[in-house]
């Protein structure tokens, strides 16, 4: 079992920035890849970035690439999303996930629900315009 706790949410103004931050318990942290996901009321939840395990590889959906930044600190059995540049379209609900394995064989693959196993409670994003 993996426990995880986002924080770091809240409201900004547009062009703003937020670190999201993703911290884990349970069993080892570094055996894990990690994702963010984002739920906006009225829509399905969706992709926003993964990091393998070792943080070598990291992907991203195309809407927040070269504004978002995915890390993990081993360490300290936490990952991290820093959000710069952010628009009022950013606006959801931001979920941190964990997948049982340490990459994905295909970029395609980290960008599925499906393939996590353990989720977070969300922590909520507001962009104001």
């Amino acid at each position: 079992q993996v426990q995880l706790v986002e924080s770091g949410g809240g409201l900004v103004q547009a062009g703003g920035s937020l670190r999201l931050s993703c911290a884990a318990s349970g069993r080892a942290f570094s055996s894990y890849a990690m994702g963010w996901f984002r739920q906006a009321p009225g829509k399905e939840r969706a992709f926003v970035a993964a990091i393998s395990w070792s943080g070598s590889s990291t992907y991203y959906t195309d809407s927040v690439k070269g504004r978002f930044t995915i890390s993990r600190d081993n360490a300290k059995n936490t990952v991290y999303l820093q959000m710069n540049s952010l628009k009022p379209e950013d606006t959801a609900v931001y979920y941190c996930a964990a997948a049982a394995t340490t990459d994905w064989i295909a970029p395609t693959l980290a960008h599925q629900a499906l393939e996590y196993d353990y989720w977070g409670q969300g922590t909520q994003v507001t962009v104001s315009s």
